[in-house]
């Protein structure tokens, strides 16, 4: 019966190893222009007043084919070898087995409190692949649902509005995990606030060769030179339109069940059943170039013809190292016609009763003083409605000098990443008077991390390589300290709390 088990876990392994395999080569064959997928319930008539031309011939299905058959060729020969994957694959679908099995019995409080005590006592295992082998893995469990779930409320103090958007905490999923938009509900089951996927790009490519991914694990930190590979544009629409009609009969299924509930309580009767049920979460949509385009705003553009209608927040990436000149997009005159476009491709749009997804900027964290003070004053007059603060760095401080992988070539994320992105945020918040929502990104691993972020100026605070080191359940942990430290210091909620370092030092003059 075991070998049965056994066989029929690994045979599951393989057909999704098979399709993942197949998808993380880069061979799509969608076309980009021309998609009209179904309309998302957030913004329900958001669509384009006029059909809109790309004007791009990196748009071209032909030229899409011709980069893709050679890249996909490329490809081939590098990826790794699905052996222990598929193992790990089957031990993972079997721990959702199991769990399955257990959760009838089990309230919902302990049934989360044992998932993420699960994921965590996987984590280091999980880091004996090498890394994006491992990315591809917490991708995958992300998409078959075989992540923790979280059923426990937030912290009342946790819960926050930005951009009229209801957050139920301000922790969120930075972008660069789930690029096409393959695990949502996962991420937002993690008890997540937020999530962003991406960065998409109009058509799909590759990325930089491999390897591209390393761990400085001395220091808890990561450096990628990804380049962007993304499965394009119609490939994530059309994955995400599947989605919010997933979500609207969800919405209808637990409305149905919320009632037969009150008839049976009305009956005497009680089950104690986990339901089902994934958390709200906004959406935010991290829009990327195509390494060959030349004008850079003409995918932007496309981006936001294509995806804005799916998305509760649109994030313009200008600022990973990793492909080549889009840092050059931050340079004053560059980057103010770049949003002029990205703004007015936004407002020829029709939206919805919740109007437009609100337009925020991510930026890098190697930036002068006039660079950001260039920045700001952009984002001012243009009345930019948020930036994420920060991307990956280029730089390499004292403390991961001479360790293993320091000096492979990319962006450094995790530990040694704070307290420079926590500098440039800390500057952003006061050039702009406060008066731009900020997204804290880089090295948060506690809770007093991200408080230090919201202190300086950040409204939300986003996650990604201390997963990596410390698995799923530094979600909660970082949850918990948070509201431990508002209440240390007065604070009732997050919005009290943002920039708070700013106002003690003008207190000081």
């Amino acid at each position: 019966m075991c070998r049965q088990v056994a066989r029929a876990l690994l045979g599951r392994a393989d057909l999704l190893l098979q399709r993942h395999v197949a998808y993380s080569g880069g061979a799509h064959s969608h076309a980009v222009t021309g998609y009209s997928g179904s309309y998302g319930y957030r913004h329900a008539v958001g669509r384009l007043k006029s059909p809109v031309l790309p004007g791009n011939p990196m748009l071209s299905p032909s030229y899409g084919a011709r980069r893709l058959s050679s890249a996909a060729s490329a490809e081939s020969a590098s990826k790794p070898k699905p052996d222990l994957l598929r193992i790990l694959a089957a031990c993972a679908l079997g721990s959702g087995a199991a769990a399955g099995i257990i959760v009838s019995t089990m309230d919902p409080k302990s049934f989360s409190a044992l998932s993420f005590a699960a994921t965590d006592y996987m984590t280091p295992f999980i880091r004996l692949l090498d890394p994006e082998t491992s990315h591809q893995l917490a991708v995958l469990s992300g998409e078959w649902g075989l992540t923790p779930r979280e059923y426990r409320a937030d912290p009342p103090s946790l819960a926050t509005t930005v951009w009229g958007r209801r957050f139920t905490n301000p922790v969120g999923m930075a972008a660069g995990f789930d690029k096409d938009g393959r695990c949502i509900d996962s991420m937002f089951a993690l008890g997540l606030g937020f999530t962003e996927i991406g960065s998409v790009t109009p058509l799909p490519q590759p990325g930089n060769p491999k390897p591209r991914c390393f761990r400085l694990t001395e220091q808890k930190a990561v450096i990628n030179r990804y380049g962007f590979n993304s499965a394009g544009i119609a490939d994530v629409a059309e994955r995400l339109s599947a989605w919010q009609a997933k979500r609207q009969q969800q919405e209808a299924q637990d409305g149905k069940r919320a009632g037969d509930g009150q008839k049976e309580a009305g009956g005497g009767q009680k089950k104690n059943v986990v339901v089902e049920r994934v958390r709200e979460g906004v959406l935010a949509v991290n829009l990327g170039k195509n390494k060959l385009t030349e004008d850079a705003a003409a995918d932007y553009v496309q981006g936001v013809h294509s995806l804005g209608r799916f998305a509760d927040v649109l994030v313009v990436n200008v600022s990973s190292p990793n492909t080549p000149g889009l840092r050059k997009l931050q340079g004053r005159t560059q980057l103010q016609a770049l949003l002029q476009r990205v703004q007015a491709a936004r407002n020829e749009m029709e939206w919805g009763k919740e109007g437009p997804p609100p337009l925020v900027l991510k930026i890098a964290p190697d930036l002068t003083t006039e660079d950001m003070a260039d920045i700001a004053a952009v984002a001012l007059s243009l009345k930019i409605d948020g930036l994420v603060v920060s991307n990956t760095t280029i730089s390499r401080p004292d403390s991961v000098l001479g360790l293993v992988n320091a000096d492979e070539v990319g962006g450094l994320s995790g530990k040694p990443l704070f307290e420079l992105s926590t500098a440039v945020l800390r500057q952003m918040y006061s050039l702009t008077k406060g008066q731009i929502p900020i997204i804290g990104c880089g090295g948060i691993y506690t809770g007093e991390d991200a408080y230090k972020k919201i202190r300086a100026g950040a409204s939300l605070v986003q996650l990604y390589t201390s997963m990596v080191f410390e698995g799923a359940g530094v979600v909660p942990k970082i949850k918990k300290e948070l509201a431990e430290c508002l209440a240390r210091d007065g604070f009732t909620s997050v919005a009290e709390a943002v920039g708070a370092d700013h106002r003690e030092v003008n207190k000081g003059l």
